[in-house]
């Protein structure tokens, strides 16, 4: 009854980085004073950038236009339009363009808002006709109201890409319909129960959740979702090969991956809890979705996906019959020997690699520019290249610089300190110093060279700029506000987050896999292996945007998104090897021989989850949103990394290189006193690949 009583997770959304910035932050102060002062003026704003259509420098005529264009719009009566102004400081130096400014009552984020953009759009079109004029709306309210239209383009495409991705990939490995099917139904409808169960949540608890998570939900719920049905199916295969009537063989793969499914979960949880230490909003409100999300998955994983095979027993892989005979010359089979016979040769071919990769990761650089992460067709980002062309960058969201108190009242300070923010380097323009109704608040709207979303603003911002403003003031009489002021803070914010949720993550995940493998150096090495995994997959990503596509930066949000998705959820592949690893050796095998087993029968699951998790994060490349498409290249790099060079060939040779010292202190690796469950000696050693 939850799901279509629950209040959609649509309306418990934000993309607002600065509602997300913690209330000690200078901007999240600022926003205080803008909305308690200026409250008719602290609304949404966008800009119309109005050029000639043969791209002709401006006439007479055209500038009449354009005030006539002003007029219209006015007397319009458009719900939530509070102004529309143009003036001669805002025609381009060049005279080939100019700006119309619009401002709004509530904020990006208000439906009725972004409704105005829409028919603010379709009046300047109609104002225009005929005249030689064409305009783009940009800035603030428009670049929200083109992502949030994005976002829900994306979520479509995403989910159905998603979906049938993993129906072809799973049919393909199983070439059964109901191999296919049944997961599929069964992550859909734990998506539709973790939705409604976040909304209510966030509902009552009154937080906002980032837009962005809706998305990523549907790649995490049927990626993690798809590799814990993997590890069943495939366990599941494997001793009905060896003679297991069904019940006996999903008991079994039950008590032996349930226990490699239950710890890889218990780490992605203790990744998202650590994700609550986060000082950003953003970050720290996405963490409940993702718990919610993994624990109805491994509920339904232990005890749903079980009793469906159990009911469906060997139907379940109608029609194939490759399920009753195992194939003959196994390349995991060959690579699982040369593992054994040469692990050192083995780790170094794989591990110069990931250290060459990992190399890459220290020429990251964030990216905080919304307008990048727009597709190219939207109008907003078509506005926001023709105004960087005519205009200073800054001119599209100045930065606020807010005055309170008795110095707000008095005229000589307020043109002493525009006289210092007007010699900061970079400053393109100051304003004069506007008064609030009542007179105890004063703003200085600053305009900057550089993009205000720039790295270079945000430096500028943070230093030079706030250095400025605060000189002589008394403390938090003049505050420094406006987006790039929230991105600075955003950055410092998230380099805070990496010194305390990293490690606090890290910490959590050694203790949970210390406990499961009873051991501490296996814990250890483990920990390692995913800080090399973490290090290749940023470099690689680094090395395609920055080397080969050209961009200036990376999403800011990168480096957190894959320790979510690659370290955390990639330890999945790790701990399904690590624990065939402790099988084969409490089976009585020698290091070697049990590394040999371990990647013949661990390897094909662990590849083949490693291409279907992949798969699902590249689907968001189909978004044409600049921050998915880099989010899903990076996550797919890093899962294929962490599955194939990682868990499938480096673990293995580094466990038979160590030998029975990987296990210290922990079991015994003598043979177990519960004789393993017979295989049938008249078939080759089982393997895990598909048919």
């Amino acid at each position: 009854m939850i799901v279509p009583l629950a209040p959609r997770l649509s309306q418990v959304t934000s993309t607002d980085q600065g509602s997300f910035v913690p209330s000690s932050y200078e901007s999240a102060k600022a926003d205080v004073v803008a909305k308690r002062y200026f409250a008719a003026g602290s609304g949404a704003s966008a800009i119309f950038v109005v050029r000639r259509t043969d791209r002709a420098s401006f006439t007479r005529t055209d500038r009449a236009r354009v005030t006539r264009l002003v007029r219209d719009l006015k007397s319009a009566g458009i719900q939530r339009v509070t102004a529309v102004s143009t003036s001669a400081a805002q025609v381009a130096p060049s005279r080939r363009a100019q700006l119309v400014s619009v401002s709004f009552h509530g904020t990006a984020q208000d439906k009725p808002v972004q409704a105005a953009v829409k028919e603010l759009r379709l009046r300047a079109r109609t104002s225009l006709a005929g005249s030689g004029l064409s305009t783009l709306l940009t800035g603030e309210a428009a670049i929200q109201t083109d992502t949030m239209d994005a976002a829900q383009s994306a979520l479509t495409i995403v989910s159905v890409a998603t979906i049938a991705l993993i129906i072809i990939l799973l049919g393909a490995v199983f070439r059964g319909p109901l191999t296919a099917l049944m997961p599929v139904a069964a992550i859909a409808g734990i998506y539709l129960l973790t939705t409604a169960l976040l909304a209510s949540l966030a509902k009552v608890a009154g937080f906002k959740v980032d837009q962005n998570l809706t998305t990523l939900l549907v790649v995490v719920l049927f990626g993690i979702g798809t590799d814990y049905v993997l590890f069943l199916l495939f366990r599941y295969r494997e001793r009905l090969r060896a003679g297991d009537d069904p019940k006996t063989a999903i008991a079994f793969a039950v008590a032996r991956v349930g226990q490699a499914i239950t710890s890889s979960a218990m780490v992605v949880m203790a990744a998202f809890v650590a994700l609550l230490l986060s000082s950003l909003g953003s970050m720290r409100n996405m963490a409940p979705g993702f718990l919610i999300a993994v624990v109805l998955m491994l509920l339904a994983a232990l005890t749903l996906i079980p009793a469906l095979l159990t009911l469906l027993g060997t139907h379940a892989f109608w029609p194939s019959k490759g399920w009753q005979k195992t194939p003959d010359g196994s390349f995991a089979r060959r690579i699982g020997t040369f593992v054994g016979r040469h692990p050192g040769r083995m780790a170094l071919m794989v591990a110069p690699l990931l250290i060459a990769l990992g190399a890459g990761a220290l020429f990251y650089s964030a990216d905080y520019n919304i307008a990048n992460q727009l597709p190219s067709n939207t109008e907003s980002a078509k506005g926001f290249t023709a105004l960087r062309s005519a205009f200073p960058a800054g001119a599209l969201n100045p930065t606020q610089v807010y005055v309170v108190g008795a110095e707000a009242q008095d005229p000589t300070e307020l043109r002493r300190l525009a006289k210092r923010l007007r010699s900061v380097e970079g400053v393109a323009k100051v304003a004069p110093a506007q008064l609030s109704r009542d007179g105890h608040a004063a703003v200085i709207a600053v305009e900057l060279r550089a993009s205000p979303y720039d790295n270079h603003a945000l430096d500028l911002v943070a230093g030079p700029l706030r250095r400025a403003a605060h000189e002589g003031a008394r403390s938090g009489t003049v505050l420094v506000g406006g987006q790039t002021a929230t991105f600075a803070d955003v950055r410092s914010a998230l380099n805070r987050d990496y010194g305390v949720v990293f490690p606090v993550a890290a910490v959590m995940i050694a203790l949970i896999l210390a406990v499961v493998l009873r051991s501490v150096i296996a814990p250890l090495y483990l920990l390692f292996a995913v800080a090399l995994g973490f290090a290749a997959t940023l470099g690689a990503s680094v090395g395609v945007f920055r080397g080969i596509v050209g961009d200036s930066g990376l999403i800011f949000m990168l480096p957190t998104i894959v320790y979510l998705f690659v370290v955390a959820m990639g330890t999945d592949y790790n701990i399904l090897m690590t624990t065939r690893l402790r099988e084969e050796a409490r089976e009585g095998n020698d290091p070697r021989r049990a590394a040999a087993l371990a990647v013949e029968h661990a390897a094909p699951t662990v590849m083949a989850a490693g291409v279907i998790l992949a798969g699902t994060f590249a689907s968001l490349m189909l978004s044409g949103i600049g921050m998915l498409s880099q989010l899903g290249f990076t996550v797919a790099i890093g899962i294929v990394i962490v599955s194939f060079l990682m868990a499938a060939l480096l673990i293995p040779s580094v466990s038979a290189l160590l030998g029975h010292l990987i296990w210290w202190p922990g079991h015994s690796v003598e043979r177990a006193e519960t004789p393993p469950l017979p295989v049938l000696q008249s078939q080759p050693p089982p393997e895990e690949s598909s048919g």
